[in-house]
């Protein structure tokens, strides 16, 4: 297990090495819980694609979103690929929301602890998904382990990371990092991920090479 001050200096050093990477990009939280799912086995630049019909179409306001027909609704983010299983994940995802009226404040008080299962019990919403709903849209300091974040431990520790909880259950943020930071933290791990680490274990010289 990683312990919390060697989280801390990696988080550190990620940020003083490369900056701040402003994640997510998006202007609203109703443009980032599109993006989470969107970004689903796919690319981001196929993303942007989607969210550009999305926001031609609806302006992203989420009763224009719920408005559409799930036909149309495919058609709009076809460029994602997935496209049926995502829009009934967006439809599941944004009618739960509007349930609660949007409130991500009297959310977070309603479910307490049960917060990420209860968004897990959302029709295409698996962990990677739920946790970054958690740390971009609840503000929760929640690790994200995605593929980058997979890739990246397996090579700092030498284990073997191949599923989203083993290496998520390995990992401790410090008592005192801030939802911010978390976000940070996911940004910076994916831009470092695209310039040194490949799908196949491969790591290109950098400057984490003395962490390991």
């Amino acid at each position: 297990m990683m312990n919390k001050l060697a989280i801390r200096k990696l988080y550190d050093t990620l940020l003083n090495e490369m900056g701040p990477q402003g994640w997510w990009p998006a202007e609203t939280k109703v443009e980032i819980i599109l993006g989470a799912i969107l970004v689903q086995n796919t690319n981001w630049r196929n993303v942007e694609k989607s969210l550009n019909n999305l926001n031609a179409a609806t302006g992203f306001l989420p009763e224009e979103i719920l408005k559409l027909t799930l036909e149309e609704l495919e058609t709009l983010i076809r460029p994602s690929g997935f496209y049926r299983n995502k829009a009934r994940a967006i439809q599941a995802s944004f009618q739960w929301f509007d349930n609660h009226k949007w409130d991500y404040q009297a959310m977070q008080h309603e479910y307490g602890k049960q917060l990420r299962s209860e968004i897990l019990k959302l029709r295409g919403v698996g962990f990677e998904t739920a946790d970054v709903f958690r740390v971009f849209i609840f503000d929760q300091p929640a690790f994200i382990a995605d593929a980058y974040a997979r890739r990246l431990f397996s090579w700092l520790t030498g284990n073997s990371y191949k599923t989203y909880q083993s290496l998520y259950q390995e990992i401790n943020l410090p008592d005192d990092f801030t939802y911010e930071e978390a976000q940070e933290f996911h940004g910076l791990i994916d831009e470092f991920g695209k310039l040194y680490l490949g799908k196949n274990g491969q790591v290109k010289e950098n400057f984490l090479s003395n962490h390991q």
